[in-house]
């Protein structure tokens, strides 16, 4: 089975950055996709779509020293699906991505780092599943 998600999108409002117990950071950020076409009429047509990011441990830690609103993300994840019950007592659900890697496409004012698409960037950073730095030196051939 494959859960990926990839998307490149704008951050809509500045992270939400939480710290739980045991010091473990989680930020939460709102990304914009929006997909351009032409309707009938040849008139240009945007349609935005708002996805939730939620962010683990040195992402998370990440997010909260550069990401900005208005900045250009890259995201790779896994779609999670979550409920709840809200106060009448009626389930809610909703749908968000953990991240598991991150790269900023866009500049950040305050500390001028300059990001790109390259995987040797210093704006790549990504989350392992066991949330500790991916080991460079395995054997995979990939």
């Amino acid at each position: 089975m494959v859960n990926k998600v990839i998307l490149i999108g704008n951050v809509g409002a500045d992270p939400d950055v939480k710290y739980l117990d045991g010091g473990i950071a989680v930020a939460n950020i709102r990304l914009a996709t929006t997909e351009r076409y032409k309707n009938k009429n040849g008139e240009n047509i945007d349609q935005t779509e708002w996805h939730n990011i939620v962010l683990w441990r040195g992402l998370a830690e990440v997010v909260e020293k550069y990401v900005k609103k208005g900045m250009r993300l890259y995201i790779e994840g896994r779609l999670r699906t979550r409920s709840w019950d809200d106060q009448n007592g009626v389930k809610r659900y909703t749908t968000e991505i953990f991240a598991d890697n991150m790269q900023m496409l866009s500049r950040t004012e305050d500390n001028n780092i300059t990001t790109s698409r390259s995987t040797t960037s210093p704006s790549t950073f990504t989350q392992s599943p066991s949330s500790m730095p991916a080991d460079d030196n395995d054997d995979l051939p990939f």
